[in-house]
């Protein structure tokens, strides 16, 4: 962006206000930048020393990206901008952990109907918040504004990250193994998958944002605005814990806890998740409930309180447990790993209904995960 008067700004953009943005979001950023940073907010491009790369025997890079979908239509309703910057950190960078990757930066992208310098600013000093809390470096970003294409007071929100590991420390299918336990991490409510459907189920009810409901002990709208929780530092502290055995991790995000642990097992092994392992959020209960949404739709589209999935050795889990424990995580076991041929002869022997056996999701040949049990009440 660029000129603050003039044809540009007749035609609905307004430069002043992008510098402002730049100007109120600084402080935020700043706090997130490490001597590693070579070049400072304003510059066309992020520079990082890679120096350090030369410390090790194979660095490998590990990229991610992603958005935060429709969550973002209710940040705007409710004209709560902050906590949106958390969720896109979390949906990026801890995709990029369940390689065994650190995360090093991460950039970020606002596309907006009109540059509000106050919002904006706030969306970034979310981001920033999230990044200092996983140790990630703000190191650029671009706030664009698009009028006629969008409306003031609606904005995208986007991010990519770049994180490093060794070679040999990356973790992947090939390190899983029959005998393994599944450890699931609970969620702090629906984090940023879904929203299309939770937004379809309030419309219907009828009921808006702003409706105080009992289970909840506070408004729809501040539920559903709850910020993903991020896993980063206590899978990476896991992942140096002495005896956890830690062979592999999958991020709950669309798609639900079936489809994305699947992703991480090879196909010649399957996992058996009971589902009856862990209480499940009231948030869930009650687009169940109210809504009579389906146990099945729900499970294939939101988390239903499992955010984070670590596979370990069975002689790791309490190891793991107590690791996880010490990060403030909530954590239990909730599943096995076994040869593909025995989840199929389970699956037969239970009489399970074809939807509760998951593979082949994502466009990955992975393995297959058998949904056993029912949900606690």
């Amino acid at each position: 962006m660029s000129g603050g008067g003039g044809a540009y700004s007749r035609s609905g953009v307004d430069v002043a206000a992008g510098d402002r943005a730049v100007e109120l979001m600084r402080t935020a950023v700043e706090s997130t930048l490490g001597p590693r940073v070579l070049a400072g907010l304003g510059g066309f491009a992020g520079l990082w020393d890679a120096s350090d790369l030369k410390t090790y025997r194979h660095p490998v890079l590990a990229t991610a990206t992603d958005g935060v979908g429709t969550k973002l239509c209710i940040a705007q309703a409710m004209g709560v901008h902050r906590t949106v910057g958390f969720d896109l950190v979390g949906m990026v960078v801890d995709d990029i952990v369940v390689t065994g990757a650190r995360p090093l930066f991460m950039t970020d992208y606002i596309a907006t109907g009109k540059v509000d310098p106050v919002v904006v600013a706030e969306i970034v000093e979310g981001i920033a918040a999230a990044c200092a809390a996983t140790g990630t470096s703000l190191i650029s970003g671009e706030t664009a504004e698009h009028p006629g294409v969008m409306r003031p007071g609606e904005y995208d929100l986007a991010g990519a990250a770049v994180g490093l590991v060794e070679r040999d420390q990356v973790l992947g299918p090939d390190r899983v193994a029959a005998g393994d336990v599944v450890i699931g991490l609970a969620s702090s409510g629906l984090h940023s998958n879904g929203y299309s459907l939770v937004r379809a189920v309030v419309r219907d009810l009828g009921w808006d944002w702003e409706r105080f409901v009992p289970e909840f002990g506070r408004t729809l709208g501040e539920e559903a605005l709850e910020p993903t929780r991020l896993y980063t530092s206590a899978m990476l502290k896991l992942a140096e814990t002495p005896g956890t055995g830690l062979h592999g991790m999958a991020h709950v995000t669309g798609g639900g806890l079936a489809a994305n642990l699947a992703r991480v097992l090879p196909p010649s092994l399957g996992a058996v998740v009971s589902r009856e392992a862990w209480p499940v959020p009231p948030v869930f209960h009650v687009l169940h409930d109210a809504a009579q949404v389906a146990w099945g739709d729900l499970e294939r589209t939101l988390n239903l309180g499992i955010g984070m999935v670590a596979i370990v050795a069975e002689a790791g889990v309490q190891a793991s447990l107590a690791s996880l424990a010490g990060s403030g995580q909530q954590a239990v076991p909730i599943g096995r790993v076994a040869p593909a041929a025995d989840i199929q002869a389970e699956a037969k022997q239970r009489q399970a209904d074809p939807a509760d056996l998951i593979s082949g999701t994502k466009g990955v040949a992975g393995g297959a995960v058998l949904l056993t049990g029912g949900y606690q009440e």
